[in-house]
């Protein structure tokens, strides 16, 4: 199993990192990856820019601890299993720092979304901006 981490330094408060987060039909929106997003009961469905549609399950969403948690349960993905988490953690300063992490299996499609997440990560101040 790979595991993976991006982060990122955010120009924003927690509370306004974690409203996009915990969106989670929304994150078509800030992930630039996915074209097209849409929650359902108990999860969401992603589609990607090739067309590859991901089924997911949210496994957590905390207010509290401003952590997301979801798995890929189906799509056209070959992933035998996922579990991605998403954490904000408030600073002193009024920023805020993202925290994303993802456990995937088989590790030969770790690279994919280690680069998805990360081009999503480094993108979330100018979103936040918008």
């Amino acid at each position: 199993m790979a595991s993976l981490r991006s982060t990122a330094i955010l120009d924003h408060s927690a509370d306004a990192v974690w409203a996009v987060i915990r969106d989670t039909g929304g994150i078509a929106e800030w992930f630039p990856a996915m074209v097209s997003s849409e929650a359902r009961e108990g999860g969401r469905v992603v589609t990607l820019g090739d067309g590859t549609v991901i089924d997911e399950d949210i496994v957590t969403l905390d207010d509290r601890l401003r952590r997301l948690q979801y798995r890929v349960i189906g799509g056209d993905l070959a992933v035998e299993s996922h579990l991605g988490t998403v954490d904000v953690i408030e600073l002193p300063d009024g920023r805020s720092v993202l925290v994303y992490g993802t456990d995937i299996e088989p590790a030969d499609v770790a690279a994919a979304f280690d680069a998805a997440i990360a081009e999503a990560v480094a993108g979330l101040n100018t979103h936040l901006q918008g």
